[in-house]
């Protein structure tokens, strides 16, 4: 057994020990820590990221999240609120291992929602996005080094990495709610300052929608793993190189901007996301 299943199978361990009895979550979300839990929610434990072993941390910090378990309406769901990034010192590892941590807890099916900033010229901040694929352009994934074969394959397919069923399901709760859909290419990029005028331009010209700093890897571990993912952004940001190099709001406007642009997405995204729970 390799040293990195060692430590996956340690948190799990510890997980279910101290997990609400009769919990039998299959389905997973994944969100930022900005994310409120809406009303339909219903809490029956929480559990601090750095509280698991084997304790993951940065030389500066232990991680903010927490691991929380809910009802939404007859289903047990796990929620991972507040993911660690990239960006702040976690290896891709470290990423990976929350994933890994959730197909041993018994999930199938993984919903991802992050942040992002849109580069389509058609969408709005305060939307969201239905991310069909995405560009990996982080220079690092959490697959490389040494491959365990009991968590998955070394060379896995990645031609369906956001599942098409998960998509087509989530699809038809957007028509349901007559919410804008958005068929996204997510762009993945480390962060966490902002894109430059050139660099959002050159997202958009090699084919993304959305630029975010957190799905990708997420994602790849999930393929690997055989845990089906779908993913979807809040959009928050324009980054529209004619829009960005013509903006004159102050960094305190751009703060407050996002704060409201964030509350509009948010509240679409509470709006289907119990429906998306249910059929997916």
């Amino acid at each position: 057994m390799t040293e990195q299943r060692k430590l996956i199978l340690e948190s799990a361990s510890y997980i279910k020990k101290i997990s609400p009895g009769n919990f039998k979550p299959s389905v997973a979300i994944i969100t930022d820590s900005n994310y409120k839990l809406p009303a339909y929610f219903k809490v029956i434990k929480k559990i601090k990221l750095a509280e698991i072993p084997p304790f993951i941390s940065t030389p500066e910090e232990d991680p903010k999240g927490n691991i929380i378990f809910v009802k939404s309406g007859k289903k047990d769901v796990v929620i991972i609120h507040g993911r660690i990034h990239f960006y702040e010192g976690y290896s891709m590892r470290d990423i990976g291992h929350f994933i890994y941590l959730l197909r041993y807890l018994g999930i199938k099916k993984i919903i991802g929602t992050d942040e992002a900033g849109t580069l389509n010229p058609r969408y709005a901040s305060g939307d969201i996005a239905l991310v069909y694929d995405h560009i990996n352009l982080m220079g690092d994934n959490p697959l490389i080094g040494e491959n365990d074969e009991a968590l998955g394959i070394r060379f896995p397919d990645m031609s369906d990495a956001y599942s098409k069923e998960l998509f087509n399901k989530a699809y038809k709760i957007f028509q349901k709610h007559q919410l804008k859909i958005n068929e996204s290419v997510y762009i993945g990029v480390i962060g966490p300052e902002t894109e430059t005028d050139a660099e959002a331009g050159f997202y958009r010209e090699i084919g993304s929608d959305v630029c975010g700093y957190s799905l990708v890897p997420e994602n790849i571990t999930a393929v690997h793993a055989r845990v089906k993912y779908l993913g979807i952004s809040v959009l928050c940001r324009e980054l529209i190189p004619d829009k960005m190099r013509e903006d004159k709001t102050s960094s305190n406007e751009k703060d407050k901007l996002k704060e409201k642009y964030l509350r509009a997405s948010y509240e679409k995204l509470n709006k289907i996301l119990k429906d998306i729970i249910d059929v997916i």
